[in-house]
This record gives structure tokens, sequence and C-alpha cells, in this order.
């Protein structure tokens, strides 16, 4: 197990959607369909980048990783966003759609590399 990875992509796959939030609350679009939308592009470019990275061929190499990533998500919101949103952040449906994306996303990069011979991996 490539443990920077590990622990890098999930410090920064929370650092870049907390900046991308912020962002698109400072704009007006929180609560948004467009915000909404532009979160989840951020999201999944970010995810599919981070699982890219591992340089694995299976998406079975990428399971251990995303779920460990999942738990990282999981911790950084119960420090960071319990203390102003209480635990029943954990209530929304929204939150876990984004747990079974940062769970999921990553094990569809191996589909987007392409391989010498020009199909796709």
């Amino acid at each position: 197990m490539k443990y920077a990875a590990l622990l890098g992509w999930g410090i920064c796959i929370y650092a870049v959607m907390t900046l991308a939030w912020a962002g698109i609350a400072l704009y007006g679009l929180g609560g948004t369909l467009t915000g909404r939308i532009l979160g989840l592009i951020v999201l999944i470019v970010t995810l599919t980048i981070a699982g890219r990275s591992l340089k694995f061929h299976s998406w079975k190499d990428i399971v251990p990783y995303s779920l460990l990533w999942v738990v990282i998500m999981a911790l950084f919101d119960a420090v960071y966003s319990v203390p102003f949103g209480g635990w029943g952040i954990y209530a929304d449906w929204n939150l876990w759609v984004g747990y079974a994306l940062v769970a999921a996303v990553p094990m569809l990069a191996p589909l987007t590399r392409i391989v010498p011979d020009g199909s796709r991996a």
C-alpha cells in the first residue's frame, strides 16, 4: 500500500472540495442546482485524478484506497463540520452521496487510461 498516496490524496480531496464549496458559496451558488453540479464536477475530476495517480490497472487494487479515503472524509467531517452543523450533517443524503462517489469514482480511473497500443486499459 502506498501510504503517502493514501493520506496525501485523502487530505487533498477534502481540501479541494472545501475550497470548491467556499467558492460556490462565495458566488451565491450554494444550495442551487448549478452549485451542486459544479461541486459534483470538481469532486469527480479530483477523484479521477487521484485514482489515476495510483497507476493501478485494476479497480480491485484501488478499492482499499477509495474506502480509506471515505474514512478520511468522514473523520474530517467529524472534526471540521460537526462543530458548526452538528451531528445532523450525517442525516443529509447529499453527504452520503458524496461518500459513495469517493468510494466508487476512483475505481473507474483505470478505464480512463489509454495503453500504448491505443486501446483502453
